[in-house]
């Protein structure tokens, strides 16, 4: 897949097969999308396009906006690679390109700026100022303007849509499987090793605090996870903890915490990524430090239990 980024540039110059969108989580919905488009291109023999933007729209539209995020742009683009698109064109969302009716983005955008020869437009996506006009308008549009705009193919799951919306919901409440099973690979979180309150040690758990890279992404349900852990390109099984620290301190903000079993080395300032296999149990205060002590030793239990299932 090539990358192209239009920031600061404007003309492309060349002939696609594309669509357009946000596609937070690169999710089912957005993969049957892109499998639509990839066969329209064979068809055409002309290469496969879909064009993005590297901050969601409703954030420049409302500023005091930020829209939880399932991935963040390199996410993103690593998880359109998996799709076997020819191109990411990678597209600059601005107050001005918001202003313009979607005929007027069509003509100057998308066909002249980008080359769009064929227009794949999602069963429910809009665009435009105001997102004024639908598929019949496009259309319409497009005929004028000599640009072909098929309506995509929608995709549901148990009689119902899968939507990056859905994914958010099940992943705040705490239900992963169905999560990862929607986004067709399991949910991640990177970031950066950060001094914690260093308690685990004490206990015979020591944690790798993480601090996500990506500010917005969602953060799933309180409570202890089964995951993987990837650092340094090595796989380890291990023990997310995503809470308040109730039994301990009852902190106001959230700590996203990671027992890696069978690991020894000091990860501070170093990255890591944890992949979430399945939601283990809701966090919870305990009376006493020789209870969560013990409830820990079983929730390691539980996450070795829940991970030999994992191949």
């Amino acid at each position: 897949m090539e990358r192209i980024d239009l920031t600061g540039k404007s003309i492309i110059g060349g002939s696609f097969v594309g669509t357009i969108g946000f596609f937070d989580g690169v999710h089912l919905g957005h993969r049957y999308l892109i499998s639509q488009v990839k066969e329209e291109a064979k068809r055409l023999d002309l290469p496969s396009a879909v064009i993005t933007f590297p901050v969601h729209p409703r954030k420049i539209l409302q500023t005091d906006y930020q829209p939880a995020l399932l991935c963040g742009l390199e996410e993103k683009i690593e998880q359109l690679e998996t799709t076997g698109i020819d191109y990411c064109i990678i597209l600059p969302f601005t107050t001005d390109l918001s202003n313009l009716p979607a005929k007027e983005f069509m003509k100057q955008v998308l066909k002249n700026d980008i080359g769009l020869h064929t227009l794949l437009v999602g069963y429910d996506h809009r665009f435009g100022h105001n997102r004024e006009d639908g598929f019949d308008e496009y259309q319409a549009y497009g005929k004028e303007m000599g640009m072909n705009v098929i309506r995509a193919k929608e995709l549901q799951i148990d009689g119902d849509n899968v939507s990056s919306t859905k994914i958010r919901r099940l992943l705040k409440n705490g239900d992963i499987e169905k999560a990862n099973n929607l986004l067709s690979y399991n949910y991640t979180l990177s970031g950066k090793i950060v001094e914690g309150y260093r308690v685990g040690r004490t206990i015979g758990f020591p944690t790798a605090n993480i601090r996500s890279w990506e500010r917005f992404k969602v953060i799933p349900k309180l409570g202890v996870y089964a995951v993987l852990v990837h650092v340094r390109d090595i796989i380890y099984e291990g023990m997310l903890y995503i809470g308040t620290r109730p039994t301990l301190h009852n902190d106001p903000e959230i700590s996203v915490e990671v027992n890696i079993f069978d690991f020894n080395a000091d990860l501070y300032d170093q990255s890591l990524t944890v992949e979430f296999i399945d939601f283990i149990r809701e966090d919870k205060k305990f009376d006493a430090m020789d209870q969560l002590v013990e409830q820990i030793h079983n929730d390691r239990k539980s996450v070795l239990k829940r991970l030999k299932s994992v191949k």
